[in-house]
């Protein structure tokens, strides 16, 4: 039943039979004779189904949740037995921005509490560490918050707020943000990251109109041309980036200020593995949050009303 269970999985995530069967070289009639097979093994229906819809129900909804830890481990049936978990790589998605501050203390925390587990550090832009943790090829990413809700298996943990501020060049006169950023050459975080997305959003609720020069997404190069006086910018102070801003000044948005919000995403199947429920508290209490304290995870935004899976 492995091969059904991986098809309705596929299901789930993809959102109906035809898409499903695409992903896994499937033909729609042949994702469909698999459930089939997989609700009569199970003597349970998966799925409502209207007229030609088919919607994930309640139980189909809790069996996709199993199905995922069975085939995470039937994949490491082949790992060579082993007392010690050490055989298995545990998968860290974090942003470069984070990397030397707050990953790097949760890891020697870490490193002391499992001196033979090894790990991973991978990095990328937010949205790539989203789609990884949705393949279940990494086990949590330390990333910026989605501008969109998240799937319902997944859980969310905030760690930290970082202010964005206006960067100008020490040379630069003035305090008035405002004035600064619609009079000089604007240098613009990548608007296909998420943080690009936040200041592309302020810029347009603000009706500010920008003298736009350079996109980018690396904040250390942008705060080498911010202190050449190449423009201004609008970036989150990062802790690990300070050493950076040397020759810039950065200005507070006052009442405007927006924040990019710092946290661990995994999925509920990963979370439930001691060795990432322990980095996951490591990663809290390097962003200053004792554990028993720490708020409950965010699951997303809230919405209107869940969406449903349709099956074809």
């Amino acid at each position: 039943m492995l091969t059904e269970l991986k098809t309705l999985v596929a299901v789930a995530r993809c959102g109906t039979f035809a898409a499903a069967g695409g992903k896994i070289g499937l033909t729609q009639s042949a994702v469909s004779s698999q459930i089939k097979r997989l609700e009569e093994a199970l003597g349970l229906a998966l799925f409502d189904r209207t007229g030609r819809s088919a919607t994930l129900n309640a139980a189909g909804l809790r069996v996709v949740d199993q199905a995922e830890e069975l085939i995470a481990r039937f994949s490491r049936l082949g790992d060579p037995a082993d007392s010690d978990a050490s055989d298995v790589v545990l998968q860290l998605g974090a942003l470069s921005s984070l990397q030397p501050s707050l990953v790097a203390r949760a890891l020697v925390d870490f490193r002391q509490i499992h001196p033979h587990q090894p790990v991973r550090v991978v990095p990328g832009p937010s949205l790539y560490l989203l789609n990884q943790i949705d393949l279940a090829a990494m086990d949590l990413a330390v990333m910026i918050r989605p501008p969109f809700g998240l799937m319902p298996d997944m859980r969310w943990y905030p760690l930290v707020r970082e202010p964005f501020r206006l960067a100008v060049a020490q040379s630069v006169k003035g305090a008035d943000w405002r004035s600064l950023l619609q009079s000089l050459p604007f240098l613009r975080l990548d608007r296909s990251t998420f943080g690009g997305r936040q200041v592309d959003r302020f810029l347009k609720s603000r009706n500010l109109v920008v003298r736009e020069s350079i996109e980018m997404d690396e904040i250390p190069a942008m705060a080498s041309l911010v202190a050449a006086d190449a423009g201004v910018s609008l970036f989150p102070v990062t802790e690990a980036y300070m050493p950076y801003l040397s020759g810039v000044r950065l200005i507070s948005l006052g009442d405007d200020t927006f924040y990019r919000e710092i946290g661990l995403l995994s999925r509920k199947a990963a979370s439930a593995d001691a060795a990432v429920d322990c980095l996951i508290g490591c990663l809290e209490a390097a962003a200053g949050i004792p554990r028993a304290a720490s708020p409950r995870p965010w699951p997303g935004p809230r919405r209107p009303a869940a969406p449903k899976r349709s099956g074809r």
